[in-house]
């Protein structure tokens, strides 16, 4: 999993001389460093790539099949 490597000290220090009190600086920190589990990478779209590649498969299948039942019941209708 991808992280971010930043100085939680820091920032920590930095969000209390913008006027954060300590609990809520270090609050703000503990987040954004939790936060980092979540991040999406370039291993997700490429997985999500693929899925949706495999969905394609099957739904252009599909519409073929539909497609050539339609031309059947259009020509029944007329031959």
């Amino acid at each position: 999993m991808a992280t971010i490597t930043f100085d939680t000290l820091e920032f920590t220090r930095k969000l209390r001389d913008a006027g954060f009190d300590e609990k809520q600086a270090e609050a703000v920190v503990r987040v954004l460093s939790e936060s980092q589990d979540n991040l999406v990478t370039r291993e997700h779209f490429d997985a999500k790539i693929e899925l949706l590649r495999a969905d394609n498969s099957h739904t252009r299948w599909m519409l073929g099949v539909l497609t050539a039942l339609a031309i059947a019941n259009f020509a029944k209708q007329f031959f």
